[in-house]
């Protein structure tokens, strides 16, 4: 994984309580999805599985979801009226329970997001201490924290793409940590996740925008205390 946790990872984050899983976590997933849909979303069905499911409400982490959406930090005082404040902003939820599913992991949300200029379906989990993991991006499969800085792109299954996006990162002298790449079908559409070392500045994001074969590009900063 990401080598040894500090000691924030064992005693768990600053954050408006009870729960780092259930609280803290569920805002990181929260940022995560609003910065893999890339703007504030409009919409957003969020459906609850398993423990977030069944005691979620209870730790605040219907709150605390759609705080994460909004772009609050762990430790904002407003996650307590978050469903007040996305009224305000113009965001229309749902919050639905997905009931138990022995396949995913206990504390695991599906974010159905809709924006001005797109839409996402997220999957992910809090696996304790404030960390999480994102599963899935629009069909595809992933592995990812958040806790570098990272850059997804859905691109078509060509040759070269991939050296092209990485040559790029180059250029900006930005380097790799970890890769993923994952299609659904040969030669149709793919999703690579990079988790680089150094931020990834909006003229990278802008280049590879531009290229050919990329379908779409989202940023993740480094930082998950809010966008």
């Amino acid at each position: 994984m990401y080598g040894a946790l500090d000691v924030f990872a064992i005693i768990g984050p600053t954050m408006i309580g009870p729960s780092s899983s259930h609280t803290a976590g569920a805002v990181r997933l929260g940022n995560l999805a609003g910065w893999i849909l890339g703007e504030r979303p409009q919409r957003a069905k969020v459906i609850l599985y398993n423990s977030f499911a069944s005691t979620g409400y209870g730790h605040g982490t219907d709150r605390a979801l759609i705080a994460g959406l909004l772009g609050f930090a762990p430790d904002d005082e407003r996650i307590r009226n978050a469903f007040a404040e996305a009224t305000a902003l113009g965001l229309h939820w749902e919050l639905c329970d997905g009931g138990r599913d022995e396949n995913l992991h206990p504390n695991t949300v599906c974010f159905m997001l809709t924006g001005a200029h797109g839409e996402s379906v997220v999957t992910g989990c809090s696996v304790g201490g404030g960390r999480v993991k994102i599963l899935s991006v629009d069909g595809f499969a992933t592995d990812f924290s958040g806790e570098y800085a990272t850059v997804l792109t859905v691109h078509r299954d060509r040759p070269g793409v991939v050296a092209a996006v990485t040559a790029c990162l180059a250029a900006g002298r930005v380097n790799i940590a970890q890769m993923r790449v994952s299609r659904q079908w040969k030669g149709e559409k793919a999703l690579m996740v990079i988790e680089t070392d150094q931020p990834l500045s909006t003229e990278i994001k802008a280049a590879l925008q531009k290229m050919p074969d990329i379908c779409r590009v989202s940023i993740i900063q480094p930082s998950l205390e809010g966008r």
